[in-house]
């Protein structure tokens, strides 16, 4: 599916440094918030241009390129760059609640955690940041609690149900309650470009045994279609949001990967995507 502006998902391709924003997350008055696309950057090659991250350990693009990206995009959507947090995304279930002090980790100075695939925070002006070329986009707003969570659901972090992690680490840091979070999926792959084999559509069986039809697709050549969008809104279900506070924004890295970056359709030759989430 090509990308259009939509009531989810909305981009204005005339700025300098493009990015995509949703509007249900425009309308809460204390948040910042953005996607990044592939637009707008100074990196060359496979990274070109928006690249955000060295998740590759075989391509490596050069970290003055990705610092001069980040104080570009951070200048669109407008944030300081230095009160950016990374995670460091290993496809497990950890969530991190940050501070202040964590505050430049992950760019401008070392991060002194690993294994974070989720960021929390009720903190003003910490702006959370979370990297794909395929996975899923998590945003969360307490507009009750005034916090927010930022999570990277991929495949193995689906099936682990993620998602209800983070909502259970917003009750226990904040009190938050499930019934006022508004939850955003984000830019990902979409059922259609997302083939997968025996193993994997068998963690999807064992997580979604209710739910299996819906994600699951038998194709001719034995393989399925897995559609993470709506396994991910399941799991938001699960952890008791509301149906109407959760918003799929139906934009896939694969199909427009003129616009951003795909590790699947790439083969793995690909930069990566940022999502953003800061409390005003």
């Amino acid at each position: 599916m090509i990308f259009e502006n939509s009531s989810t998902a909305q981009i204005n391709l005339n700025m300098e440094v493009p990015y995509i924003s949703f509007p249900v997350l425009s309308e809460v008055p204390f948040l910042r918030h953005g996607f990044s696309t592939r637009l707008g950057g100074v990196s060359s090659d496979i990274f070109s241009t928006m690249n955000l991250g060295n998740e590759s350990n075989v391509y490596i693009d050069e970290p003055a390129n990705i610092e001069e990206n980040y104080r570009r995009i951070a200048g669109s959507i407008g944030f300081d760059p230095k009160t950016i947090v990374v995670s460091k995304q290993v496809h497990n279930t950890n969530i991190r609640c940050v501070d202040e002090k964590d505050c430049g980790k992950g760019l401008y100075q070392p991060r002194d955690y690993d294994d974070v695939d989720g960021l929390i925070t009720n903190i003003p002006n910490i702006t959370l940041v979370t990297k794909y070329a395929d996975c899923v986009p998590l945003f969360f707003v307490d507009t009750k609690k005034k916090a927010i969570g930022l999570t990277h659901s991929g495949w193995r972090g689906t099936v682990k149900k993620i998602g209800k992690i983070t909502v259970e680490e917003l009750h226990r840091h904040f009190g938050s309650n499930p019934e006022d979070i508004i939850a955003v999926i984000g830019p990902s792959i979409c059922v259609d470009c997302y083939e997968v084999g025996d193993e994997v559509a068998n963690e999807f069986k064992n997580a979604f045994p209710n739910s299996q039809e819906e994600i699951l697709t038998v194709k001719d050549n034995g393989k399925y279609l897995c559609d993470l969008w709506v396994a991910n809104r399941n799991v938001l279900l699960e952890a008791g949001l509301r149906p109407d506070n959760i918003h799929i924004s139906s934009v896939c890295t694969s199909c427009n990967s003129d616009l951003l970056f795909s590790h699947r359709k790439t083969e793995g030759k690909r930069g990566s995507l940022a999502a953003f989430l800061s409390i005003k």
